[in-house]
């Protein structure tokens, strides 16, 4: 009897379907130093943003491998009352500025998030709806060089505020600080107190996450630097310690680079699971989960650890953590109507764009009143990150130059962005509209584009006329909208090189039909911007003011 038993749960263990496996990263998306956190079955996730808007993405699963953005908790970027005219997010590009290292949490019936900005200070934002509307920040400290805030609300009632320095800013690095600070989050309650120094064993601490477990206090903090540092978690009995230290997952040979900056997150049945990023160059910084498991001792272990050396390294794959719940994708426009992967690099204008009927979207040109070498400094331009190593993006553009300034130059383009960047373009000519291919290298040092000319396209006269009511007044004729209409095409591909970072190479192709396409220049490989990975896009400017603008409508866009 019992061997037929013994029989029988052998069979149904052989015969019980394998538990799916899901593959790192579970996000080949640039969302920079992420955060996590669970309310009921689900969880949300949020990013650093720095210059680009709208900011601080807020994502959302079902299960921590398949994710989708929901919303975004900033739109606007008001200045805590002390900043000077020249930082304004509205009228300038604010290179890898910004909405510095996140954290999210859910707490009392409502949504946190405390983000800093190294140039002013720490700043929160809450709502009830993280895919709705957030409230406008508020300012809990002013202080040039605070960063990677996180809360905590304590078993007694009280809160208190971790985070790190940025030496660019502050002078100081590698030291972690916790402060005292109102239940409602709205400020400190106490000045900052250092309460580790990891200058000798930890150099560059900083992405601090605060959490409590079992009586214990732990901050969990990388150490070392993005491209080739560690995962560190610091505990202590008491908030300001003292905190004991130990690596809890390294970058080993064979796995990725980094591993940096994230958070823990438990599921409904107590698993625990950790959420970073990988910084790969061009592509961003990409996210990955890790399984996670507390030891007898009380520390936790991220990771697998092939050599029993207690210190976890990243995995490839690993059992799913929550199966069979994918959350169904739905299209979501974001609060300036594009879709919800497009950001500007500076706080937008009402007037840049209109999403029409279609789904496609129109792009005025925009006045460059300071016309410079390159497009480093462009604030219009319209861009998402790069959504996987290996991609192609195809789509028609419609080019309107407005007939009142024929031959001044009005441009519509398709870009790649980064330190350097590529771009295919129209330049309205008065006759035709000039297709060039050109590419900066070192745009952010102000070098200038290597420009090839590749053709003159015709217009075609799109007439207009607004007919009256009456039938006793003729209609009024306008001038003729002239239209030039092409077909462009991005490849971007993988190139294996030294190290575990590949290149990304671009190749931009174009059409005037839609079918036969024809290659513009050589390759361009991709470069990452300030702290922000490459991203594709579009741009309509004009050199100087006028009272109307052209446009250029961007249209069935695919991304494979």
């Amino acid at each position: 009897m019992k061997r037929l038993l013994l029989l029988t749960l052998l069979l149904a263990t052989l015969l019980a379907p394998a538990q799916p496996r899901y593959s790192n990263p579970v996000l080949h998306q640039d969302f920079s130093d992420p955060d996590v956190c669970r309310v009921g079955e689900d969880y949300y996730m949020t990013a650093s943003s720095f210059n680009c808007f709208p900011g601080l993405p807020v994502l959302h699963s079902r299960d921590l491998v398949h994710w989708e953005q929901i919303g975004a908790a900033l739109t606007d970027y008001p200045g805590p009352g002390w900043n000077a005219p020249e930082d304004d997010f509205h009228g300038r590009v604010q290179h890898g500025n910004g909405v510095w290292a996140p954290s999210i949490r859910y707490h009392d019936g409502w949504f946190y998030i405390f983000c800093s900005d190294p140039d002013r200070g720490i700043f929160m934002v809450r709502t009830q709806d993280p895919a709705g509307t957030w409230e406008a920040p508020v300012w809990v400290v002013k202080a040039k060089g605070y960063i990677d805030p996180c809360p905590l609300w304590d078993d007694d009632g009280k809160a208190w505020l971790s985070h790190a320095l940025a030496g660019s800013r502050a002078g100081l690095k590698s030291v972690l600080y916790i402060a005292p600070m109102a239940a409602d989050g709205t400020h400190l309650t106490g000045p900052s107190r250092i309460v580790y120094d990891g200058h000798r064993t930890q150099p560059t601490i900083e992405g601090t996450k605060l959490y409590k477990r079992d009586g214990r206090y732990y901050l969990f903090a990388p150490a070392g630097g993005v491209a080739t540092g560690w995962q560190t978690v610091l505990r202590a009995d008491e908030i300001f310690g003292p905190w004991e230290e130990r690596v809890v997952m390294a970058w080993a040979p064979g796995t990725i680079n980094g591993p940096h900056q994230g958070g823990w997150v438990e599921t409904p049945s107590g698993d625990s699971w950790f959420v970073h990023f990988q910084d790969k160059g061009a592509y961003g910084r990409i996210v990955h989960l890790q399984p996670m498991r507390w030891q007898e001792d009380g520390w936790p272990l991220i990771g697998e650890d092939p050599d029993g050396d207690g210190v976890g390294q990243p995995v490839v794959s690993w059992k799913s953590p929550v199966p069979d719940r994918k959350a169904t994708s739905a299209s979501r426009l974001n609060a300036y109507g594009t879709g919800m992967e497009w950001q500007y690099p500076a706080v937008p204008s009402p007037t840049w764009h209109a999403t029409l009927p279609d789904g496609s979207v129109r792009l005025y040109s925009v006045p460059q009143d300071t016309p410079e070498a390159n497009l480093w400094n462009c604030l219009n331009l319209l861009l998402r990150k790069f959504p996987a190593e290996r991609f192609t993006v195809t789509a028609r553009l419609r080019f309107h130059p407005n007939p009142q300034l024929p031959g001044k130059g009005e441009q519509a383009g398709f870009i790649v962005m980064g330190n350097d960047y590529a771009t295919l373009r129209l330049t309205d000519t008065g006759t035709g509209a000039r297709l060039q291919y050109a590419v900066c290298q070192q745009a952010s040092k102000g070098s200038a584009e290597t420009v090839t000319d590749l053709a003159v396209l015709p217009y075609h006269a799109t007439p207009h006329t607004l007919p009256y009511a009456s039938g006793n007044v003729p209609p009024v004729a306008y001038p003729d909208w002239q239209e030039a209409l092409m077909w462009v095409k991005l490849e971007v591909t993988p190139r294996k090189v030294e190290g575990n970072v590949p290149d990304a190479v671009c190749r931009f192709s174009y059409s005037t039909e839609g079918k036969r396409f024809s290659p513009a220049g050589g390759p361009f490989t991709a470069s990452p911007e300030t702290w922000i990975g490459a991203k594709f896009g579009f741009y309509c400017n004009r050199p100087a003011p006028r009272n109307d603008a052209g446009w250029v409508d961007v249209e069935q866009l695919q991304i494979n």
